[in-house]
């Protein structure tokens, strides 16, 4: 998909970018680290809550296809994802309000519509703006992570402080100071003759068996992740930790994600079986952090572990973003990251969410991470043969353009 961006506010907008990636990703970490504590608070069980955790994933496998198609197809990501931020806001006041489990389930499904696919939207929103220049992803994708960690770390003594029934007010602001800086970013629209994406061309992505074999294997290893993230914060609070202890381990979660990208943009090949090689390596590091996590006996030994959250989620985010470009056809880019998305917070989330949320309450904590650790390893092992495949046969991609015709590649001796 090919782009015209405003070129006289380059410079000011990618400052933009940047700021904008800080307060997104600040804003969803409240969500994400402490709204299971709410839901702890007002009496739900670990089952209850693994299960209302699980509705934003299961709800991302239609929301994420869904707006990455009228992404791709409106040509506009700033619109799409004003449109996403503004929906997100209102629900979010709906969630805190509602007083039965009913209204709970109901105001969440709405919400998670409009917040799971925006991480998504916001990684084709940087692939938009840095198309075609010197920048890199992962510069801009950094101020994510410094977002969250910082984010993460200040707000565990101010919910403590509030309550945690007041974690709608933090998340407002956060949410409407990014919707100010996304305002200042300048147009994006495509160029005249760009086709409009079409429904065939969508289905036409499944064609590429590598891709889905990406995917299928994504969702393998990001099962037990799914499942840390919603019970790691309860986690510490059983082990004796502290709400601060909680925001402390998200922090050491996400502080060094930074480092990472700046060493993959600077030494990482974008090649298609290097990078599936590093998904294996990324995998066996998951099937370490998770024996570590049951193995440990005290909240700051879980707050220690986080620090393999840099390489192991950092990692895999990074690549398989890197991967999904190679994967799919330019005119299917914010579609293709959907689908993406899917591997790491859609249906493993839905599965990390119910299923780990039954071994803890069942079997406890210790159980759901060795399981985790046994899923990693699965993992690692169909990545490495996904490797061992690609550096011995190649890869010849299936180039499609935007109503899902297959372009015809003419040798330069024709």
């Amino acid at each position: 998909m090919t782009f015209l961006r405003n070129k006289n506010n380059d410079s000011a907008s990618l400052h933009s970018l940047k700021l904008f990636n800080f307060f997104m990703y600040g804003t969803m970490v409240i969500f994400t680290g402490f709204f299971q504590l709410y839901l702890q608070d007002i009496g739900m069980s670990k089952i209850e809550i693994g299960s209302l955790m699980a509705i934003a994933p299961f709800v991302s496998v239609f929301a994420n296809p869904f707006w990455g198609f009228w992404s791709d197809r409106a040509g506009d990501i700033k619109r799409v994802l004003l449109i996403m931020m503004a929906g997100t806001l209102l629900l979010v006041q709906w969630v805190f309000q509602a007083n039965t489990y009913t209204m709970i389930y109901m105001a969440m499904i709405l919400f998670y519509f409009f917040q799971t696919p925006m991480f998504s939207q916001t990684n084709t929103l940087i692939l938009t703006y840095i198309e075609g220049t010197r920048h890199k992803f992962g510069a801009f994708r950094l101020w994510g992570s410094l977002g969250w960690a910082l984010t993460a770390i200040a707000a565990g003594p101010v919910i403590d402080r509030l309550g945690s029934g007041r974690i709608s007010i933090v998340f407002s602001v956060m949410l409407v100071l990014a919707a100010v800086l996304i305002f200042l970013l300048p147009g994006v629209q495509r160029t005249s003759h760009t086709a409009s994406v079409s429904l065939k061309g969508f289905g036409r992505l499944f064609s590429n068996m590598y891709f889905i074999a990406f995917i299928l294997l994504g969702i393998i290893v990001s099962v037990p992740n799914t499942a840390n993230n919603t019970f790691m914060s309860i986690y510490i609070l059983e082990l004796g930790g502290s709400k601060q202890m909680v925001g402390l381990a998200i922090f050491f979660a996400s502080i060094f994600e930074i480092a990472v990208f700046l060493l993959f943009d600077r030494f990482l090949k974008r090649n298609i079986h290097v990078l599936v090689g590093c998904l294996a390596v990324v995998s066996l590091l998951f099937a370490l952090r998770w024996y570590l996590m049951a193995d440990a006996s005290s909240p700051i030994e879980v707050a220690f572990i986080q620090l393999l959250h840099c390489v192991t989620f950092g990692g895999y985010f990074y690549v398989g973003v890197q991967l999904t470009m190679l994967f799919v056809p330019r005119a299917f880019q914010a579609t293709g990251q959907a689908l993406y998305t899917l591997s790491w917070s859609g249906i493993s989330g839905v599965i990390g969410g119910i299923a780990g949320g039954w071994m803890f309450q069942n079997f406890g904590a210790q159980m759901m991470y060795q399981s985790g650790m046994l899923l990693a390893i699965m993992g690692a092992i169909g990545f490495g043969s996904m490797w061992y495949t690609l550096r011995r046969q190649g890869y010849h991609p299936l180039n499609l353009d935007e109503n899902g015709q297959e372009i015809e590649e003419v040798s330069a001796t024709e």
